[in-house]
């Protein structure tokens, strides 16, 4: 009796373990223009659990997209953008840490990828990401030229599967960036938003003239 006891408690516990299993992460980030909807790559669990935690906190609640460029990304993150005067330059702000880089090969700057924004090389060589601020990938068309020459250009650091040559062929993106910067989730809903958001008039900064707020709210 013991041992049909042991058996059935050990597959309660398996079919518990596997019914908990909620898949990717995921989160919605909404806007007066409409809601984005993502999933967090478990593969890149520094950045996964850092956005969690902030998000949880409310960190990015009334932060803005405060850098936006049509064909290319629109970036947020930054809590000194909470309320920030028009004038005012922003970028800058951070919860005070970085993130060590998670750069994974089988994840490229495809449209609606998410990505951790960064300092530049010279300042940040280990390629460390921003503890909070992110970009969402609008990206432009991608030609078969322009990945070859990438993949000279980066020949034993970084070369495109057949198939994502194909994906950017589907779709846009911004190469340019692959092997560079942290992607770590990417959006599955509310495309048309990130167009929305990509189109709108901006200053010399980048910044949009009209105030784009968030709040990030985690569903699973």
């Amino acid at each position: 009796m013991n041992r049909v006891l042991l058996v059935i408690t050990g597959f309660l516990l398996m079919f518990s373990a596997c019914t908990s299993d909620k898949g990717p992460k995921q989160f919605v980030v909404e806007t007066d223009l409409g809601n984005m909807t993502f999933e967090l790559f478990d593969e890149t669990p520094g950045h996964r659990d850092n956005f969690i935690k902030l998000a949880e906190a409310g960190f990015y609640d009334g932060t803005l997209f405060h850098r936006v460029m049509g064909n290319f990304m629109i970036q947020g993150g930054d809590p000194d953008s909470r309320g920030a005067a028009p004038s005012m330059r922003l970028g800058m702000g951070g919860p005070g840490y970085t993130i060590p880089a998670e750069i994974l090969p089988q994840f490229i700057h495809t449209k609606g990828m998410l990505a951790a924004a960064r300092r530049p090389d010279a300042v940040n060589p280990e390629k460390q990401s921003s503890g909070s601020q992110f970009y969402i990938v609008h990206g432009a068309p991608v030609n078969p030229q322009m990945l070859e020459m990438f993949n000279n250009q980066r020949a034993g650091k970084f070369t495109y599967t057949a198939e994502q040559m194909a994906e950017y062929a589907a779709t846009q993106g911004t190469p340019n960036l692959d092997g560079d910067y942290t992607i770590f989730g990417r959006m599955i809903d509310g495309f048309e938003v990130l167009d929305a958001i990509a189109a709108m008039q901006v200053d010399r900064a980048n910044r949009p003239l009209q105030d784009v707020a968030m709040k990030v709210k985690l569903l699973n």
